[in-house]
């Protein structure tokens, strides 16, 4: 039992520096930053521009729709590497299961095709 504890030491030492660096320098560029503020430097830019206008303006709920079904593909296509790297020790069982994702994978494409979710009007 106590070979198993000393084991997460590395673990625990590297979370304490992570925490400690993150929280160090947070405090010191907050007491070391300048601290002078103005009308002009308080007011909201945009990459250097002026804003104009209301920043409140409607986006079309596509923008939305396609980088939620990118995200959603992504994510789906990450389970690739892990099968392709175990390809040989999974046999046919993994290719199997594998089919049957890639079958719904496809399915979901042709779906989001045929709902014209990535046509933009």
């Amino acid at each position: 039992m106590q070979s198993d504890q000393l084991s997460y030491i590395p673990i625990l030492m590297q979370l304490v520096l992570a925490v400690g660096f993150v929280v160090g320098t947070i405090i010191i560029s907050g007491k070391l930053g300048p601290k002078r503020s103005s009308e002009a430097k308080d007011k909201n830019f945009e990459c250097g521009v002026e804003s104009v206008g209301n920043a409140r303006i409607p986006f079309s709920v596509k923008y939305f729709l396609v980088a939620i079904l990118f995200v959603l593909f992504d994510v789906e296509v990450i389970f690739l590497y892990p099968w392709a790297v175990n390809f040989k020790e999974l046999g046919m069982e993994g290719m199997v299961k594998m089919v049957i994702f890639m079958s719904l994978l496809l399915i979901g494409f042709f779906y989001i095709i045929k709902k014209k979710a990535l046509e933009w009007e």
